[in-house]
C-alpha cells in the first residue's frame, strides 16, 4: 500500500495535474471596477470596452503600436552617466535602476525609434511611466536630445508620447537641467521647420509637463488623462479651496484652449498620420513660395 500510495497515485496526479492558470488573464479597470479579459484589453488597446478608461501602455507598446508594421527602427540611447550623485535613500539609486530596467525591459524611462506612421517618416519618442514613474533623468534627457537630433537630420517630424511624474529627484540638479536642455532641442526643430507633434497621456506633471510636453506645434491627448505641474491634491492643499471638477483633466484643458484636441486611442494613429501630412506639405508650400 505505500508503494501504491508514496509512488503511483504522485505520477498519477503529475500526469493529469493541470497547469496553475496565470494570475493576470482578468484586469480590474480603475474606471468602473469591471474584471476584463486580458485579450479583450489587447484587442482594444487597453482601453475598457465598458466605460473607456485609457489604462496606462508601455513604452514599447505605443511604439510598437504607432509606426506601421515592419518600419520601426529603433534608435540607441546615447551613453550616460548611471549615478552622478551616488544617491541612497532606504535603497540605492542604482539598485532601483537594476529593478526598473527588468520591470519596464527598457533601458531607462525613454525610448526612441523611427519609421512610418501612416506611410508618413517620423522619428517618436515614448516615456514608460513603469520606469520609476517616467521621471526625466539625465538618460531622458539625452534621449530626447537624441531623437531631435534625428528628426532634423533626417528632415522628418518629431512625435512624443508624454507620460511621467516629473524630474527624478535622485539626480537633482543633473535632473533640473534637462528641461531647458529640451527646450533649446525643440528650438533647433523650430529653426528647421520641423514639425513637432505631442501627445500628453496619464499623467504628464512635474518637469516634463514644464518642459518639452507643452511645447508642442500640434498637442493631443488622450481622455482622461492627468496633465498639469503639481497634482491636484497638493494645490489644493495650497490653495486651500476646493477645485473645479476635473480639474488638470484633458478635457479641461481642452475646454480652455491650452491642448489642441482629446482623441481616444483607437484613432489616434489616424490622427497623427493626417497631422503630419497636413503639416509638412504646409511646410513645403512655405518652402516653395519662399524660393
Amino acid at each position: 500500500m505505500s508503494w501504491l500510495s508514496n509512488f503511483v497515485r504522485p505520477k498519477i496526479r503529475a500526469l493529469v495535474k493541470k497547469s496553475d492558470a496565470p494570475n493576470n488573464l482578468w484586469i480590474k479597470c480603475k474606471g468602473c471596477e469591471q474584471m476584463i479579459y486580458h485579450k479583450d484589453l489587447k484587442e482594444t488597446l487597453s482601453v475598457c470596452p465598458t466605460c473607456g478608461h485609457h489604462m496606462k501602455i508601455s513604452a514599447r507598446q505605443r511604439i510598437n503600436w504607432v509606426f506601421d508594421e515592419g518600419t520601426i527602427k529603433e534608435i540607441s540611447l546615447p551613453q550616460t552617466l548611471t549615478d552622478p550623485l551616488k544617491f541612497k535613500d532606504n535603497k540605492k539609486y542604482i539598485d532601483r535602476l537594476k529593478e526598473s530596467k527588468e520591470k519596464a525591459k527598457t533601458e531607462d524611462a525613454i525610448l526612441l525609434a523611427k519609421g512610418q506612421i501612416g506611410g508618413k517618416n517620423a522619428v517618436a519618442v515614448a516615456l514608460d511611466f513603469n520606469f520609476m514613474g517616467g521621471s526625466m533623468g539625465v538618460a531622458v534627457g539625452e534621449g530626447f536630445l537624441e531623437a531631435a537630433k534625428e528628426a532634423v537630420s533626417l528632415n522628418i517630424p518629431l512625435v512624443v508620447f508624454t507620460s511621467s511624474g516629473g524630474a527624478r529627484m535622485q539626480e537633482g540638479i543633473f535632473s533640473l537641467m534637462q528641461l531647458p536642455r529640451t527646450v533649446i532641442a525643440i528650438n533647433k526643430l523650430k529653426e528647421k521647420n520641423i514639425p513637432y507633434i505631442v501627445i500628453l497621456t496619464d499623467p504628464t506633471t512635474g518637469g516634463v509637463s514644464a518642459s518639452f510636453a507643452m511645447l508642442g506645434d500640434v498637442t493631443f491627448a488622450e481622455p482622461g488623462a492627468l496633465i498639469g505641474f503639481a497634482g491636484p491634491r497638493v494645490i489644493q492643499s495650497t490653495v486651500h479651496e476646493t477645485l473645479p471638477e476635473g480639474f488638470q483633466t484633458s478635457e479641461y484643458l481642452l475646454d480652455h484652449g491650452m491642448i489642441d484636441d482629446v482623441i481616444s486611442r483607437k484613432n489616434l494613429k489616424a490622427a497623427i498620420a493626417n497631422t503630419i501630412m497636413h503639416l509638412v506639405n504646409n511646410v513645403s508650400k512655405e518652402s516653395s513660395y519662399n524660393n
